[in-house]
């Protein structure tokens, strides 16, 4: 793992403030003040917005916002492309210009290009992959969340490797047209300003008290994930990661060690999606990050070791280029 105390860009006292931005900050009319607060001496909601200033400009903050559990207020899929190398960048391109695309990236594997389509739900997904499929001739791979067993964004700067709680699966909503408006205006973050949420608010015709409450109540369900900093990994030091897949046919099998991969402090990702026989026969996905590609290897290795991975298939398919990275789309301005 990269040395969480200095990735090359910020100095100690501000990434701590930033590593606890992504899970403690406050649902609150004026949260900069209260995060200030907590982070205690030194610091004020200028200061604070200052920090977040910089740490967006300099790459290292996607955006301040919500992390959504999978398919609550919305639909969602991973898919893949098998694109012959001459046309990747084109194809990428493409993909990425649809709004319902929140991360598009180049992999090592025959299939060489991984995007999740997020949208209001599971019909607009589809046409988007049809419309996809339709353009570029090439059909993707469409692999749905069958069941998580860990989904965070979040990255632990400070090194800590806590224990894991197993992750609420709160119930599908169907949003109103109000809760719509909302989630379509969280996709691109917080504006960087004191009383963000009034204009947040301002932006999808709600009132500051509404939007607060929604997003608590979201909270309470479990719906709402975390609100907070989400970091772009590469910049911080975990310039390294992979997607390693597993082929474990027997489902109690694969449940077990899915659990026990989900503990794991180097697994920053682990769900189950259905194989697509013959061309996908993996049904186990975990991602891991590392500063370089031994370390990479080397935290595979022992996790193949420790949980009996051995007999299973497995490929690993390292990220070679990211193309986008933003909040997903779950609604739409009415």
């Amino acid at each position: 793992m990269p040395d969480p105390s200095n990735p090359g860009v910020l100095p100690p006292r501000s990434l701590q403030a930033l590593d606890r931005c992504q899970k403690q900050f406050p649902l609150s009319a004026t949260p900069f003040a209260d995060m200030a607060t907590l982070l205690g001496e030194g610091w004020t909601a200028n200061t604070l917005l200052q920090l977040l200033q910089s740490a967006r400009q300099a790459g290292l903050l996607s955006r301040l916002g919500a992390v959504f559990a999978p398919n609550t207020v919305g639909s969602s899929t991973l898919a893949a492309l098998a694109v012959p190398p001459e046309r990747l960048d084109a194809v990428a391109a493409f993909v990425s210009s649809h709004a319902e695309v929140n991360h598009n990236y180049q992999r090592d594997h025959h299939f060489n290009l991984w995007f999740v389509v997020t949208a209001s739900d599971a019909a607009n997904v589809a046409e988007v992959l049809s419309r996809i499929h339709l353009a570029t001739g090439l059909a993707p791979l469409n692999l749905p969340l069958l069941r998580e067993y860990h989904i965070d964004l979040g990255f632990a700067l400070d090194g800590s490797t806590a224990v894991r709680q197993p992750q609420r699966q709160p119930d599908p909503i169907r949003p109103d047209w109000r809760q719509q408006r909302l989630l379509a205006a969280l996709r691109d973050g917080l504006p960087l300003q004191l009383r963000p949420f009034q204009l947040l608010a301002s932006s999808c015709g709600l009132t500051e008290p509404e939007v607060l409450q929604q997003l608590q109540d979201w909270q309470a369900q479990g719906v709402l994930r975390r609100f907070g900093a989400v970091l772009c990994h590469a910049e911080l030091g975990y310039r390294h990661n992979a997607m390693c897949v597993w082929q474990i046919d027997d489902a109690a099998t694969r449940a077990r060690i899915a659990r026990q991969l989900a503990t794991e402090a180097a697994v920053t990702l682990c769900y189950e999606r259905p194989a697509r026989l013959p061309h996908w026969p993996y049904q186990l996905f975990c991602m891991i990050h590392a500063s370089d590609a031994a370390s990479l290897q080397a935290m595979l290795d022992e996790l193949i070791r420790r949980h009996d991975l051995q007999p299973y298939p497995h490929a690993v398919l390292p990220s070679i280029k990211r193309y986008t990275q933003r909040g997903a789309c779950y609604g739409h301005h009415a």
